[in-house]
Protein backbone atom coordinates (compact mmCIF):
# COMPACT_ATOMS: atom_id res chain seq x y z
CA UNK A 1 0.00 0.00 0.00
CA UNK A 2 3.05 2.54 0.71
CA UNK A 3 4.96 1.65 -2.35
CA UNK A 4 1.15 2.60 -3.93
CA UNK A 5 1.43 6.02 -2.59
CA UNK A 6 4.82 6.64 -2.93
CA UNK A 7 4.79 5.46 -6.95
CA UNK A 8 1.82 7.91 -7.05
CA UNK A 9 3.47 10.58 -5.43
CA UNK A 10 6.74 10.07 -8.16
CA UNK A 11 4.31 10.19 -11.25
CA UNK A 12 2.87 13.50 -9.93
CA UNK A 13 6.17 15.22 -9.37
CA UNK A 14 8.42 13.63 -12.58
CA UNK A 15 5.83 12.24 -14.64
CA UNK A 16 6.55 14.69 -17.46
CA UNK A 17 10.59 14.32 -16.59
CA UNK A 18 12.05 11.82 -19.79
CA UNK A 19 13.61 9.72 -16.27
CA UNK A 20 10.27 9.25 -15.44
CA UNK A 21 9.17 8.24 -18.84
CA UNK A 22 12.44 5.97 -19.05
CA UNK A 23 12.06 4.50 -15.51
CA UNK A 24 8.22 3.91 -16.06
CA UNK A 25 9.14 2.17 -19.77
CA UNK A 26 11.73 -0.18 -18.23
CA UNK A 27 9.83 -1.39 -14.78
CA UNK A 28 6.31 -2.04 -17.21
CA UNK A 29 5.94 -5.39 -16.50
CA UNK A 30 8.49 -6.06 -14.36
CA UNK A 31 7.55 -9.03 -11.62
CA UNK A 32 7.72 -8.58 -7.61
CA UNK A 33 10.76 -10.95 -7.78
CA UNK A 34 12.85 -8.74 -9.98
CA UNK A 35 11.77 -5.47 -8.10
CA UNK A 36 12.74 -6.81 -4.85
CA UNK A 37 16.08 -8.02 -6.30
CA UNK A 38 16.44 -4.69 -7.62
CA UNK A 39 15.59 -3.53 -4.00
CA UNK A 40 18.05 -5.77 -2.48
CA UNK A 41 21.22 -4.51 -5.13
CA UNK A 42 20.33 -1.01 -3.52
CA UNK A 43 20.39 -1.68 -0.13
CA UNK A 44 23.82 -3.62 -0.23
CA UNK A 45 25.59 -0.89 -2.16
CA UNK A 46 23.80 1.63 1.01
CA UNK A 47 25.25 -1.22 3.42
CA UNK A 48 28.81 -0.84 1.29
CA UNK A 49 28.52 2.89 2.01
CA UNK A 50 27.72 2.58 5.54
CA UNK A 51 30.33 0.61 6.46
CA UNK A 52 32.53 2.65 4.85
CA UNK A 53 31.03 5.21 7.89
CA UNK A 54 31.86 2.97 9.93
CA UNK A 55 35.83 2.47 8.85
CA UNK A 56 35.64 6.42 9.06
CA UNK A 57 36.72 6.55 5.27
CA UNK A 58 36.43 9.90 3.72
CA UNK A 59 33.42 10.77 1.30
CA UNK A 60 36.16 11.75 -1.35
CA UNK A 61 38.27 8.45 -0.64
CA UNK A 62 39.05 6.46 -4.28
CA UNK A 63 36.95 3.33 -1.98
CA UNK A 64 33.65 5.59 -1.42
CA UNK A 65 33.99 7.29 -4.96
CA UNK A 66 33.87 3.89 -6.31
CA UNK A 67 31.04 3.59 -4.32
CA UNK A 68 29.32 6.34 -6.26
CA UNK A 69 29.68 5.11 -9.59
CA UNK A 70 28.65 1.67 -8.51
CA UNK A 71 25.54 3.44 -7.09
CA UNK A 72 25.20 5.29 -10.52
CA UNK A 73 25.69 2.05 -12.49
CA UNK A 74 23.23 0.26 -10.62
CA UNK A 75 20.42 2.90 -11.06
CA UNK A 76 21.15 3.00 -14.73
CA UNK A 77 21.39 -0.97 -15.55
CA UNK A 78 17.85 -1.10 -13.80
CA UNK A 79 15.93 1.93 -13.58
CA UNK A 80 16.51 5.10 -16.10
CA UNK A 81 20.15 6.84 -16.88
CA UNK A 82 21.22 8.07 -14.13
CA UNK A 83 23.60 11.23 -15.08
CA UNK A 84 25.71 13.28 -13.07
CA UNK A 85 22.69 15.78 -12.67
CA UNK A 86 20.60 13.29 -11.59
CA UNK A 87 22.78 11.64 -9.10
CA UNK A 88 23.35 15.39 -7.53
CA UNK A 89 19.45 15.69 -7.37
CA UNK A 90 19.25 12.24 -5.43
CA UNK A 91 22.34 12.81 -3.20
CA UNK A 92 20.16 15.92 -2.66
CA UNK A 93 16.79 14.02 -2.10
CA UNK A 94 18.40 11.18 0.61
CA UNK A 95 19.31 13.90 3.17
CA UNK A 96 16.35 16.01 2.37
CA UNK A 97 13.44 13.59 2.15
CA UNK A 98 13.08 12.31 5.69
CA UNK A 99 11.79 9.31 4.09
CA UNK A 100 14.97 8.82 2.11
CA UNK A 101 17.17 9.71 4.89
CA UNK A 102 15.56 6.76 7.31
CA UNK A 103 15.48 4.06 4.73
CA UNK A 104 19.18 4.66 4.19
CA UNK A 105 20.22 5.05 7.48
CA UNK A 106 19.03 1.70 8.70
CA UNK A 107 22.03 0.92 7.73
CA UNK A 108 23.77 3.29 10.07
CA UNK A 109 23.06 6.38 11.91
CA UNK A 110 25.20 9.12 8.57
CA UNK A 111 25.33 6.91 5.84
CA UNK A 112 22.95 8.70 3.76
CA UNK A 113 24.69 12.20 5.02
CA UNK A 114 27.98 10.45 3.61
CA UNK A 115 26.45 9.16 0.72
CA UNK A 116 25.27 12.86 -0.03
CA UNK A 117 28.91 13.88 0.90
CA UNK A 118 30.93 11.74 -1.71
CA UNK A 119 28.32 12.36 -4.30
CA UNK A 120 28.91 15.90 -4.37
CA UNK A 121 32.36 14.79 -4.37
CA UNK A 122 32.24 12.38 -7.88
CA UNK A 123 29.87 15.40 -9.39
CA UNK A 124 31.92 18.20 -9.34
CA UNK A 125 35.02 15.89 -10.18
Amino acid sequence: MENKKYEQEAKERWGQTEAYQEYARRNEGVSPAERDRRGRGLDAIFEAFAQCLKEEVMPHSEQAQELVKKLQDYITENHYTCTDKMLGILGQMYVADGRFRANINKHGEGTAEFIFAAIEVYCKG
